[in-house]
């Protein structure tokens, strides 16, 4: 099983790590999986073969370490929409552009790289344990939201849950695999007037039963 052997605590070697790391995230998106070497990798990086296999014994730990780099920056771009949505409490329709504007801007950062790590990167327990926390940490964030624009329906939990894994696979094909003839931006755009109609719609249903239902009689 692919591991990686420690994880640095003194500034410098911080910094080699991260080096480390930005030539690897590179490397993979010059030269893809296959052709990159860990000996390359270290000289891109400025560091002996021996400073990297302190960290790194392969080329999937180091597509390991990317990966879980990759989480922490996601986990911190969605805070930072969470954030924005409880301070200025917008209506439905901004509320859902900020957090797919925000996956969106995940995809872009470094679409290839992205590709990569879906694609190749090791599904190790712990790899896999840290991405279900992001997801259901934005699933708990995204349930608040539902909660306080009054679109939770029966369920708001399975409702936030549905859209995080909903918008990040309909993101993830937007950006890295869009159909011929077809941009990336029309493609975001009809994925927020979805899921904007999906919730005006169910809503608009409730308020129109509602208003249909008799009134209850005296006894």
């Amino acid at each position: 099983m692919t591991r990686l052997r420690r994880k640095p605590r003194q500034q410098r070697s911080i910094a080699s790590w991260h080096a480390v790391l930005d030539a690897a995230a590179q490397l993979f998106g010059e030269l893809g999986y296959a052709r990159t070497t860990t000996n390359k990798v270290a000289e891109r990086a400025g560091v002996s073969i021996g400073t990297l296999y302190q960290y790194f014994p392969n080329k999937d730990a180091l597509l390991l370490a990317l990966a879980e780099r990759h989480m922490a920056e996601a986990g911190a771009e969605l805070e930072r929409a969470f954030a924005l949505l409880s301070q200025q409490q917008p209506d439905l329709e901004q509320t859902l552009e900020v957090l797919i504007d925000a996956v969106v801007a995940l995809h872009r950062h470094d679409p290839a790289m992205h590709r990569l790590l879906v694609d190749l990167a090791p599904r190790t327990p712990e790899a896999v344990a840290r991405l279900r926390r992001l997801e259901q940490a934005a699933a708990e964030a995204v349930e608040a939201q539902l909660r306080r624009l009054g679109v939770g329906g029966r369920s708001p939990r399975s409702r936030a849950m549905l859209i995080v894994q909903g918008i990040e696979a309909q993101v993830h094909g937007a950006v890295l695999d869009p159909p011929e003839g077809v941009s990336t931006e029309e493609l975001v755009a009809e994925i927020k007037l979805l899921w904007l109609g999906a919730l005006r719609a169910e809503t608009a249903a409730g308020s129109a039963g509602r208003r249909a239902a008799p009134p209850p009689t005296s006894q």
